[in-house]
């Protein structure tokens, strides 16, 4: 069980001897993996480039060297570390899918059940804080945007932190910090401390994406790489606990009117927040002590701590009761031994270098080299421009939206039916993408469409129950549309770019996201002027995703 110590320290020298086999006995055969062009699918790292050829067969130390000179020569990059990083992800992909892998699945899910948990929450938490601290409905947004400050500081913070202090502190600190700020929230003193508690939980909720994503992809092998499109799920289970708490706490613990509202009769908001804390943080102790992540091999190696990354991949064999070829002795062989090359290992200056690098120039230019991917990159980037604006429009102040027409009790109820409905979503969109001449492209552009229309629905009637109606199909194909949009976007990217144009993508949605309150509040008098323009933009994304000139099913990552 780990303790307190090794949740400060990436560390770990354990090694697992039972688990090792000779190099051919422990290879798979070519054909267990999805094969490219080239006869291996290198769509598990974003640090793999277009491969050469593949020895068939089984894998022999001279084969291995063939296949990891091939990637050397398309990556442009040949140190120790690049060569023993290609080992590590050819043993990692002979190992395969098991039990670790599913762990971290469910652990990683934390980290998107956290994002969509304290979105809602504090959308949830809108009205109450306006009644409580004497703001207008239009300025309580500003906590809306507060988070999202700290969503777009953390995302960029911790993705760079976690290639140089390593994975699993980053992993961990994330949770722990949204955890222990979430709790500190519930206790917000006035209007700006409560604004100020929620940009710094957002600190940690932003790092949660990156920092997750890069843990799970790492120990993911390629033939199971559609798992990730999976993680989506997670979202709808974190929008469904905080609408669930919030009807129960906020309808019977908070104040009727700004008149007559105090702290003393309006606990409720503060129930819900310090629940959500105190679940947040929960989740960070079950990351602590119920599972024993190993850190990124390939971070190890980049540190020079080649005996931990070899340790680390025996582990995952261990964990998952199966076999590894790999050892110390194949990756000197391969790569150079530690004592030829001391100076070639990275430090964190070269390992942060290397990280601001996916957003220079040189990485950039590669996702325009044919017009095919140009038109592609523009038009993704668009949508996630337009839909993470539009998504936060509505959603965002979805209970401000619904309380118009309903009492305190009927808008959250309403809301949990809402959330209850998006849980099937992403689903239905994992059983659709595969359908011939469907696709994702028919899959994402569908269901964007349908959600764009039923936004303007929503505006149509004063009616409670239609407004429910609207709202809860609306969430459904929202999710549909998300979660197909998560998946598409990396598989368009070519592998060697790939972590750039979805970082870029990403960056972008969260920069949207954070004008949403902003527009929200300054654009229009009109209370249903945001909805219209959460609607326009969904319906733009939707005709851009008409012309999306690739479609990814059944085809290889390039």
């Amino acid at each position: 069980m780990p303790n307190w110590k090794e949740f400060f320290s990436n560390k770990q020298r354990r090694q697992f001897p039972e688990v090792v086999v000779p190099l051919a006995h422990g290879s798979a055969p070519k054909d267990a993996y999805p094969s490219d062009h080239s006869g291996l699918d290198r769509s598990s790292s974003q640090e793999k480039g277009a491969a050469g050829p593949v020895p068939t067969g089984e894998l022999t130390l001279e084969a291995l060297r063939a296949e990891v000179e091939s990637d050397i020569g398309a990556s442009g990059h040949d140190t120790v570390y690049d060569r023993k990083a290609k080992i590590i992800n050819r043993a990692i992909q002979d190992i395969g899918m098991g039990r670790y892998q599913w762990g971290l699945f469910v652990l990683c899910g934390m980290g998107w059940v956290a994002d969509n948990l304290w979105l809602q929450g504090v959308a949830l938490t809108l009205t109450p804080i306006a009644n409580e601290f004497g703001v207008s409905e239009n300025e309580s947004r500003f906590a809306t945007c507060s988070l999202f400050v700290g969503l777009i500081i953390g995302a960029s913070f911790w993705g760079i932190a976690s290639d140089a202090i390593g994975r699993r502190p980053a992993f961990n600190m994330t949770l722990c910090i949204c955890g222990i700020f979430g709790l500190a929230a519930g206790g917000g003193p006035n209007w700006v401390g409560t604004c100020a508690l929620y940009a710094c939980l957002g600190l940690g909720v932003g790092g949660n994406l990156p920092v997750d994503a890069a843990v799970f992809l790492e120990c993911l092998p390629p033939n199971s790489s559609n798992i990730l499109s999976g993680l989506a799920t997670w979202w709808s289970v974190g929008t469904l606990i905080a609408s669930m708490l919030a009807w129960a706490y906020i309808p019977n613990f908070s104040c009727e009117s700004i008149e007559t509202c105090t702290k003393a009769n309006n606990w409720g908001w503060r129930y819900l927040v310090l629940t959500l804390g105190a679940i947040t943080f929960a989740m960070f102790l079950c990351r602590v002590f119920l599972f024993t992540l190993y850190e990124s091999p390939k971070f190890l190696v980049s540190r020079g701590r080649q005996d931990e990354a070899v340790a680390a991949v025996q582990g995952i064999a261990h964990k998952n009761k199966t076999t590894t070829w790999l050892t110390e002795e194949i990756m000197n062989e391969i790569g150079g031994y530690p004592e030829e090359h001391k100076k070639q290992s990275l430090s964190t200056m070269e390992i942060i270098k290397r990280s601001l690098e996916r957003f220079s120039v040189q990485q950039i230019k590669p996702l325009f080299r044919t017009r095919r991917l140009a038109i592609s990159t523009i038009l993704i980037w668009f949508c996630w421009t337009c839909i993470g604006m539009g998504y936060t429009l509505f959603n965002a102040f979805l209970p401000q939206y619904l309380s118009a027409n309903s009492s305190t009790y009927i808008t959250y109820r309403n809301y949990a039916i809402t959330a209850v409905c998006g849980i099937p979503g992403p689903l239905l969109g994992w059983y659709t993408v595969d359908i011939k001449y469907i696709g994702r492209k028919g899959t994402m552009a569908a269901s964007t469409l349908i959600t764009g229309v039923l936004l303007f629905c929503f505006t149509a009637t004063k009616d409670p129950n239609i407004q429910l109606v609207c709202s809860s199909l609306e969430s459904f194909f929202q999710m549909i549309m998300y979660g197909v949009l998560y998946a598409y976007t990396p598989e368009v990217f070519p592998a060697p770019n790939r972590g750039t144009g979805s970082g870029i993508a990403s960056c972008l949605n969260r920069i949207a996201g954070l004008m949403a309150p902003i527009i929200g509040i300054y654009a229009s008098t009109d209370p249903v002027a945001p909805i219209y323009a959460a609607g326009a933009l969904i319906l733009a994304s939707f005709v851009a995703m008409c012309f999306l000139p690739i479609e990814t099913q059944g085809k290889q990552s390039m």
